[in-house]
């Protein structure tokens, strides 16, 4: 019997049964997500150098465009790149969590011929969409700190502090798509209020502005997006070479453990229903 098949199990004993199920099956994952990016470039002539070429292309891209001709000033830092690394390190994080967030919602949508054919457990599609979103987005960061090296902006042992950062961003985009995801197989417009409401996130997120220029009263309001702590602590990493406001992060942490225990709930009591809904 499976965690999503026995509602009687205690919600602080699921996650370590969850885990241990995860892990027994960490081949059958790891083979998916390589199955994955393999079908993701089959066929094309430069094959997995597009996971390096489109990153690539993007960050300089945003650098030469606004470090070189927009001319854009970010006030208190000075340095013709400093708005670049301002826009790319939001810009990172918000792709990372939009990527995966979009994917999470439809995951179990998108995959019932797998769920109804094949018995393994419903959460390793989750797992593999986030490890996957993860190394495209290694891959991408490693990109950009290469050429803070070249230009003499790379943070030093700071960039360690990322590591913290990204694993709440994790946590909070897995719990906030799990329980959408779920949802999304009983009521199928999930998905597609999930896309609009990103793109209206976006803007409400500090990454193409600062939030300095908005009036007092619309900076609070848009304090409570859990997002702003997690970019800030990254421009702090990446622009400011200073560790960010740890504390500043309670929010987001309290929040992404919140939504994560409420999706494995209602994925244990879900889970027995998912396979004939889809």
């Amino acid at each position: 019997m499976t965690p999503g098949q026995a509602p009687g199990i205690n919600l602080f004993a699921l996650p370590a049964l969850l885990l241990r199920e995860l892990w027994a099956y960490r081949g059958f994952i790891w083979a998916s997500v390589q199955r994955e990016w393999r079908a993701r470039y089959l066929g094309s002539q430069f094959g997995l150098a597009w996971a390096i070429i489109h990153p690539f292309a993007l960050i300089l891209l945003y650098t030469l465009v606004f470090a070189k001709l927009m001319h854009p000033q970010l006030a208190g830092y000075p340095g013709p790149f400093a708005y670049s690394i301002y826009l790319c390190a939001g810009l990172l994080t918000w792709n990372l969590f939009s990527e995966l967030l979009g994917r999470s919602v439809g995951i179990f949508v998108n995959n019932a011929n797998l769920l109804k054919k094949l018995s393994f457990p419903k959460l390793s599609l989750p797992m593999i969409a986030t490890l996957s979103s993860l190394l495209h987005y290694a891959i991408t960061l490693g990109l950009f700190l290469g050429l803070l090296s070249i230009i003499g902006q790379f943070p030093g042992w700071v960039v360690l502090a990322v590591v913290p950062v990204l694993l709440v961003l994790i946590l909070f985009t897995l719990g906030l798509g799990l329980l959408a995801g779920l949802i999304d197989v009983f009521y199928r417009d999930v998905e597609q209020l999930i896309a609009l409401v990103l793109q209206f996130w976006f803007w409400l997120t500090p990454i193409v502005y600062v939030p300095a220029i908005l009036p007092a009263g619309l900076q609070d309001l848009l304090a409570l997006n859990p997002l702003q702590p997690l970019i800030f602590a990254m421009h702090a990493i990446l622009l400011e070479h200073q560790l960010p406001n740890w504390l500043s992060l309670i929010y987001p942490a309290c929040l992404a453990l919140g939504l994560l225990a409420l999706g494995l709930r209602v994925y244990q009591r879900l889970g027995p229903e998912l396979v004939d809904e889809l």
